[in-house]
């Protein structure tokens, strides 16, 4: 399962609002080859699913992942910050073996 925090929620909300995006967007993740640490994570909003795509739903957001990334993000939590140390959207991965010091990219 993919999760989402209480304020990632809000401001994935806000943002899809924002963007005038309908009710049938939906919220994309999934990691691709690169930055320092070797995998980074992808995030959009899309509205087709594809084939082997992984569904899940948390707090009425509907997270959708391709089956590859899914074996990188099993039990993930999508989280946001708006603090000092940073502000945007990160990821709390307990398969992640290290993760560079942006936060963007890691290792498993």
């Amino acid at each position: 399962m993919i999760s989402i925090s209480e304020k990632a929620k809000n401001k994935v909300a806000q943002l899809k609002a924002d963007a005038g995006l309908s009710d049938d967007y939906f919220l994309r993740v999934g990691v691709v080859g690169g930055g320092c640490s070797g995998l980074s994570y992808k995030l959009d909003f899309d509205n087709e699913s594809q084939p082997n795509d992984q569904v899940f739903e948390d707090q009425g957001v509907k997270l959708v992942t391709d089956l590859k990334s899914f074996l990188y993000l099993c039990d993930t939590t999508l989280d946001f910050s708006d603090g000092l140390n940073g502000k945007g959207f990160h990821f709390i991965n307990p398969n992640a073996s290290r993760s560079c010091g942006c936060g963007e990219s890691f290792a498993v």
